[in-house]
């Protein structure tokens, strides 16, 4: 800009802010006013605490309808504190630390009331390391550093040193009044710009600010109003006549400026929002009447209709039903946003509507090695862009691409211009790290990991893909594409449309834009269209505090976890492959001696034919091939039975199956960037809600073998830290006989008695004391396979007994415990009445086959049925713990870094110098994961201990 114009262009930009009236909720404060203002409440869909979020609708809603008029706000925005640690705890570790943690009924009301405030169409700022006050301390300045006025909405002493005449003031929203330099003079006797000196000399019980013993207000303000300043007392303190006083001062001098430095409010906060983007709007109707009636806040509701209908004539519809009059998805009305201004636009757009969908594009499958390609963004029904970002030009045959075979030669795909990848970075940052704009996207936490990998923390998030697992987790697939046919009945584009088949199939980089455009975009616009139809059937269906306290916080917690990898020794498994493969030629050899010849031991065809073919073994079935079959079961009959050759190649088998998976791949998985392995939880692949490892799969590593053990060796910490695991016991049985009610089992797991041998006591007379391990062994095999609803042929097969005992085993076990037998019975009435069975969290599981027909797969449905609501809530509860453990580990001020779940069992990385306390934090908040949704009639219990190797750290 010429500098003949920046005259003209301040003069305006002083005059508009000069008009501007900035509006400062400090939302922390009404979140705990809120809470403690009503008694508690509970939805009455799902028994989930809404109190809290109840307050602060109404309170916000009150006020916003106060400020209506000539004050009104012009611009506006609510303040939270982001976490407990801030820079303070740095400076003094004892700042706050005697504050207790928020009431466990209020901690899931949190990431609700910030829903609340999107909903209202209000802008929602935190940022981590700063408290609210901070952040509010920042913005007042600006505000009034550009002419504004600034209202801080809180009665907060705290906030009292930054009011300044005519300019910052607080307003008390629960007497409806002003606070100015008057009420600053009431409360401490001095002005405004002197509070900190007097903070500093009384201190803070509250916070743990330490002042000066004996100080109090009175004396700290006659002190400072002698003085002038904290810093002119502290010069003349052998002027004091009172002898105690003075000496209270001198002993105290050092920590009475620390006690400065901790009141004293951070006013310059870099914070990426700017308070100009604050600009006061109507909140959507829809998504706020979404939001009011999920939370069944029905009078609330009523309210805003009625508003609506005041000021527009018309009838505000009901949310649940606006997505069926969407209309058809249309690919031409899709953007290719390439100009940096045109982009801005759409952020704008994004930041007024509150929601977002967003949907990202790579080079790669793999978010730890995957190259950004492009961006997407949906704001309602066929109204989404694509912003192409790395798209490269390539030579190719577009009748290969696109099946035009009438293209002769080469062709070369101009993919024009395209925002360069740091600009569009910077615009979006903002907007993706905008607490006040909810990002939907479709199995998320893969575009958090690219994106965080390029400096980007997106938050807050909804996610289409856990919202359809929590509404129907075993009945079908949470694909997009799929869902889109289920719910939207659209087929969207396919990826191979894009980016071609076979031989002439290229990355999506190399793809044409015009294409990706509509792809991308596309997938955008089908993920904000389902997440409108299906997350208000959360809360018709009872399953919104299940997705809120379970589901949505963990791709975030996932995401961290998949980046920080675990390291891996190569050397050690290079040696294990050896070894492996050493044993594996010697299984070899003593297999063709037992078949009397070589052959190939990886073809079923083979084996089968020379085990029921030329050795004629017993038991051999067909294939609809009409090959035998040589499962693992037929091996382990087999064996069981005495046969050397099947022995053999079950252990050739084991071998090979972990020289291949673990001690090969894992040295292939090695990240050449961060020298360290990087698995990735599928969040929706099985029934129950366990999470399932893949690429490489760390969980199927088996942990009862010594072959299992040694590959755990290979995974190793960092020089000067340690690996510490944290594992839940026996967390099934625990939950059986706190589910079935089993007196005897519920006794022994209070008294810490051994389970298992307590239940061959129960059931075979024998002592505890003493009692022979063949005895236990068996009893172990019984209370694991009643979980898993085994058979009696099963049972007699893993204990290698014959069938008639396996029958009077589990005949006994039920007459010793008839309430498993009890529940077993009633859990799968109620499946078979219902179609699904649910964990004691709330979680519903579908069983597949539960109705069927056909015996064999009513009868594997009503094993699913039983195991189900054990199995879905132990994963319900190490979710729990696993949303729980980073903020626990950041208020303990600790280094350590959560990086995997293996099904019942946490593994942490911490400098060794932390190992014990990680150890002792571990096990208190993995062992109160149930509270207080669920109080255990059992104690949960964890075993957690350090090594350098994961083997010898489990």
């Amino acid at each position: 800009m010429p500098d003949s114009a920046s005259p003209a262009a301040d003069k305006a930009k002083s005059a508009s802010s000069a008009a501007s009236r900035l509006f400062l909720i400090d939302g922390s404060g009404y979140i705990f006013r809120a809470y403690h203002a009503l008694p508690p409440l509970t939805r009455a869909s799902d028994g989930a605490p809404v109190g809290a979020v109840a307050g602060f609708c109404n309170m916000l809603w009150k006020f916003l309808e106060e400020m209506r008029g000539n004050d009104a706000p012009t611009h506006l925005a609510v303040i939270f504190d982001a976490s407990e640690k801030t820079f303070r705890n740095e400076l003094y570790s004892e700042y706050k630390a005697h504050r207790p943690p928020a009431p466990e009924d209020l901690a899931p009301q949190f990431p609700l009331i910030r829903d609340a405030v999107r909903a209202f169409g209000v802008s929602c700022i935190e940022k981590n390391g700063f408290e609210a006050d901070d952040i509010i301390a920042t913005y007042a300045r600006q505000a009034a550093a550009a002419g504004a006025t600034v209202k801080i909405v809180s009665s907060d002493k705290d906030l009292m040193q930054l009011i300044v005449a005519g300019s910052i003031e607080l307003y008390d929203p629960m007497k409806q009044k002003p606070l100015g330099v008057d009420a600053v003079m009431e409360k401490f006797g001095v002005t405004p710009d002197k509070v900190i000196d007097v903070q500093a000399l009384i201190g803070d019980s509250v916070d743990n600010v330490p002042g000066c013993p004996g100080i109090g207000p009175k004396t700290a303000a006659e002190l400072i109003g002698t003085y002038g300043t904290l810093d002119g007392l502290l010069a003349h303190l052998d002027e004091i006549k009172q002898p105690k006083r003075r000496e209270a001062l001198i002993a105290n001098a050092d920590q009475i400026r620390l006690s400065r430095t901790l009141v004293t409010l951070k006013d310059d906060v870099e914070m990426e929002e700017k308070w100009e983007n604050f600009g006061v709007r109507e909140p959507a109707t829809s998504t706020l009447l979404q939001f009011l009636d999920v939370m069944e806040f029905r009078t609330l509701a009523r309210r805003v209709r009625e508003n609506v209908a005041k000021e527009t004539g018309v009838e505000a519809p009901r949310p649940e039903s606006a997505p069926e009059d969407e209309p058809p998805f249309t690919h031409a009305s899709y953007v290719c946003v390439r100009e940096l201004g045109e982009l801005q636009r759409w952020i704008g757009r994004a930041r007024d509507a509150g929601v977002v969908s967003l949907d990202i594009e790579a080079d790669a499958f793999d978010a730890m090695r995957a190259n950004l390609v492009g961006v997407s963004l949906a704001i309602g029904p066929n109204d989404a862009c694509y912003i192409p970002l790395a798209h490269r030009a390539i030579d190719t045959r577009a009748g290969d691409l696109f099946a035009s075979e009438e293209t002769p030669a080469p062709v070369a795909v101009d993919m024009g211009v395209q925002i360069p990848l740091a600009d569009a970075l910077a615009a979006l940052k903002p907007l993706l790290e905008d607490p006040s704009v909810l990002k939907v996207g479709h199995n998320i936490k893969y575009d958090l990991s690219v994106l965080a990998r390029l400096g980007i923390a997106v938050s807050p998030i909804d996610d289409t893909m856990l919202i359809s697992y929590v509404l129907a987790g075993g009945l079908h697939n949470h694909e997009s594409d799929d869902l889109a046919e289920r719910h939207l009945g659209h087929k969207p584009m396919k990826y191979e449309e894009v980016i071609g088949k076979g031989k002439a199939q290229v990355s999506f980089a190399q793809a044409p834009v015009d294409r990706a455009t509509c792809l991308a975009a596309e997938d955008a616009d089908v993920s904000l269209r389902l997440w409108r139809r299906l997350k208000p059937q959360l809360g018709r269906e009872r399953l919104l505090s299940v997705y809120e306290t379970l589901e949505r916080p963990l791709p975030i917690v996932l995401g961290e976890m998949e980046r920080e990898g675990i390291k891996v020794d190569p050397a050690v498994l290079v040696q294990l492959s050896a070894d492996f493969a050493e044993r594996m030629l010697a299984y070899e050899k003593a297999a063709y001696g037992y078949a009397g010849r070589e052959f190939n031991m990886g073809s079923p065809k083979q084996l089968g034919d020379i085990l029921f073919g030329e050795m004629s073994l017993p038991g051999g079935t067909k294939t609809k091939t009409g090959a035998w079959s040589t499962d693992a079961s037929v091996l382990e009959d087999l064996a069981a039975q005495g046969h050397d050759l099947p022995r053999a190649l079950l252990d050739w088998r084991q071998l090979a199956k972990l020289r291949s998976t673990y001690t090969e791949a894992l040295r292939e998985a090695i990240n050449p960037k961060t020298k360290r392995v990087h698995t990735s939880y599928a969040m929706a692949a099985t029934t129950t809600g366990r999470l399932s490892s893949n690429d490489p799969n760390l969980q199927n590593i088996p942990i009862r073998t010594d072959e299992g053990r040694r590959i755990r060796e290979a995974f190793i910490a960092e020089p000067g830290h340690v690996l510490v695991s944290a594992d839940y016991s026996q967390i099934e049985l625990r939950l059986l006989a706190h589910v079935a009610d089993i007196p005897q089992l519920k006794q022994a797991f209070a008294d810490g008695i051994d389970i298992h041998a307590k239940t061959a006591s129960e059931m075979f007379g024998v002592p505890v004391e003493g009692m022979p391990s063949d005895i236990r062994r068996q009893a172990k095999a019984i209370n694991f396979g009643i979980i898993y609803g085994i058979s009696a042929f099963g049972l007699a097969r893993n204990l290698g007994i014959e069938r008639s005992d396996a029958d009077a085993y589990i005949k006994r076990y039920f007459e010793r415990f008839p309430g498993i037998r009890a529940y077993m019975d009633e859990t799968k009435a109620y499946a078979r009445a219902n179609g699904y069975v649910k964990t004691i969290f709330g979680r519903r599981i579908w069983v597949a086959g539960i109705k069927s027909k056909t015996p064999a797969e009513r009868a594997f449905g009503e094993r699913q049925a039983i195991n189900a609501p054990l199995q879905g809530a132990a994963a319900d509860i190490i979710r729990r713990a696993m949303v729980r453990l980073p903020g626990a580990i950041a208020r303990g001020g600790l280094k350590a870094r959560m990086l995997l779940q293996v099904h019942d069992e946490l593994v942490f990385e911490a400098p060794v110098s932390e190992a014990d306390a990680l150890c002792t934090l571990a096990r208190e908040v993995m062992q109160a994961a149930p509270d207080p949704v669920v109080h255990l009639s059992v104690p949960l219990i964890v075993e957690a201990g350090a090594a350098k190797t994961w083997a010898a750290a489990h």
